[in-house]
């Protein structure tokens, strides 16, 4: 059974009229709640969009709603609470990777930027490709042959 909740507007309302008796802050996980006292009832505060308890990761968070709000005194429960927060190495090991492909990322655009530039150039020299095919036969073959030489 989901308790009833109170929205934001209607705890700005009552916090004007003076009729929030109290403000429990209660620990669970993942985060606090905040159950607010008015009259006979006791309703914790919905979150916006989901009519769901809301529920704060972190107290600073809670703390200046409250405040902003108007409600700078309250109770905390903390034995239900529960971090969140755990210990992901892997993590580091993804952030890392992250950097080195942006440095890869930065250094291949530079390259490629560079080079269009250069082909950009009115005075680039442009080789045809088959002048380009045949220095690299000429290359190839006296590469095997200095192989070939070597392996006798």
């Amino acid at each position: 059974m989901t308790a009833e909740t109170i929205d934001h507007s209607t705890l700005a309302r009552l916090v004007d009229a003076g009729a929030v008796e109290a403000a429990h802050v209660v620990g669970k996980t993942g985060g606090w709640s905040v159950v607010i006292r008015y009259g006979k009832s006791e309703r914790p505060l919905a979150a916006q969009r989901s009519r769901q308890v809301r529920v704060f990761k972190r107290m600073d968070t809670l703390v200046s709603y409250l405040k902003d709000v108007g409600i700078s005194q309250f109770d905390v429960d903390a034995a239900d609470y529960v971090s969140e927060t755990t210990s992901r190495p892997d993590r580091a090991a993804a952030l890392r990777r992250t950097h080195e492909a942006a440095e890869y990322d930065k250094w291949f655009r530079e390259h490629v930027e560079e080079a269009i530039r250069e082909a950009d150039d009115p005075n680039a020299v442009w080789i045809p490709h088959e002048v380009v095919e045949e220095e690299m036969a000429r290359e190839r073959a006296e590469l095997l042959a200095r192989l070939k030489g070597g392996a006798k």
